[in-house]
């Protein structure tokens, strides 16, 4: 499957802010060519971590799923609880491709990953993208409401 699937989804949410560095930009090196996704209606990149993100090579500390040379991998912020549900306790190959997986570093923070996700994996995995993103949405607006 086509990366295009999941940026197509994406990029239909509503609010959503896609920060996409490249060459030129202000960000490091290391992050060109991939994706970060939040939810910013205002087109401001808020604080704290996107509820998505699309990585395209294995980062310092985060090397387990031996990401580049055509593999890459979706993060999704779903929740301790959810993330429990839907990946168990494991053992896991954090390698293995269109399999639902907890995220080698943030896992045990709610974060669920799928290296090259394909037929098996990418209906729910587009469910997980939309929830997260309305799960971003709903605490913008508590923010928003409450102001804090």
């Amino acid at each position: 499957m086509s990366m295009q699937r999941i940026l197509d989804t994406m990029h239909a949410l509503d609010g959503v802010l896609e920060l996409a560095p490249g060459p030129g930009s202000d960000f490091p090196e290391l992050s060109w060519g991939d994706r970060f996704f939040f939810y910013a209606p205002d087109g401001v990149i808020p604080s704290g971590q996107p509820y998505a993100t699309i990585v395209t090579k294995d980062y310092p500390g985060d090397e387990l799923s031996a990401l580049g040379d055509g593999r890459w991998r979706v993060n999704v912020q779903v929740g301790r609880a959810r993330a429990e549900r839907l990946v168990g306790a494991g053992p896991h190959d954090l390698r293995e491709k269109d399999v639902l997986l907890p995220h080698p570093v943030y896992g045990g923070l709610g974060w669920i990953a799928v290296v090259n996700p394909a037929e098996r994996t990418m209906p729910l995995l587009l469910d997980l993208v939309r929830a997260a993103h309305e799960d971003a949405r709903r605490r913008r607006e508590r923010r928003d409401t409450t102001g804090s």
